[in-house]
């Protein structure tokens, strides 16, 4: 048998967390001493603990852990948790990516002395389109080329002339900005008569007064167009 202390050397776990672990029903002692106290642990239970330790390196939480003790190394089942644990941790890598090209847009900016009025407004006049049209809630704004595809797709068929200027946009229907499932339209101009298909809509759109700024980047960063835009409207 050896003390705590020992078995805490021995597995590389401080003595705090295998008293944690004993508390949650991760790792128990192979007995506890009535009258002291003092925890023994036995040898066999070291490979235990080098599992233990080799689960909390990959990130996988106390309760799991337990979970996954518990089916006694049974390969099938452990393979559906690191399964899980790799798609876990490849959606954060994406997030991860995403926010280094967001800081790397931004740094950019800053380095451009992140004047607001950098870009380019002018008021503008768009005129009376006729257009082609595909709406639809979509699972983010940045995934607004789901319905230019679409659009594309379902537009083949009849070989569409486009308009010049094309005046391709996106129009959010939402009353407020939303952090998913945003409702939006996107229009493109288009010349002649064409049949609805099941997607696109063909309409005339009246004539309207904007406020315009050109902007080449990430769609992360539209934001601070649109801050550019409201500030020069106000």
């Amino acid at each position: 048998m050896l003390k705590i202390g020992d078995f805490s050397k021995l597995s590389r776990i401080s003595i705090r967390m295998l008293r944690h672990y004993d508390e949650v029903g991760v790792l128990h002692p192979e007995c506890v001493d009535a009258f002291t106290g003092y925890r023994y642990y036995s040898e066999t239970q070291l490979p235990k603990a080098g599992q233990i330790q080799t689960l909390r390196s990959l990130g996988f939480s106390l309760a799991v852990m337990k979970e996954i003790l518990e089916q006694n190394g049974e390969a099938l089942q452990m393979e559906q948790f690191l399964v899980a644990k790799k798609e876990e941790l490849t959606q954060e890598m994406d997030k991860t990516r995403q926010k280094l090209q967001l800081l790397d847009s931004t740094l950019k900016w800053l380095r451009k002395d992140g004047n607001l009025m950098d870009y380019n407004v002018t008021l503008k006049t768009m005129p009376e389109r006729y257009v082609a049209s595909v709406r639809q809630v979509i699972p983010a704004y940045n995934r607004e080329g789901i319905l230019w595809e679409l659009m594309c797709k379902e537009l083949a068929s009849q070989k569409v002339q486009h308009a010049t200027p094309e005046y391709g946009l996106a129009i959010f229907h939402d009353e407020g900005h939303k952090e998913k499932d945003p409702d939006v339209e996107i229009q493109v101009s288009v010349t002649g008569n064409y049949k609805d298909t099941e997607h696109v809509k063909f309409k005339t759109v009246p004539p309207i007064l904007i406020a315009s700024a050109t902007y080449k980047g990430s769609y992360d960063q539209v934001s601070r167009v649109n801050a550019a835009v409201a500030n020069w409207v106000v």
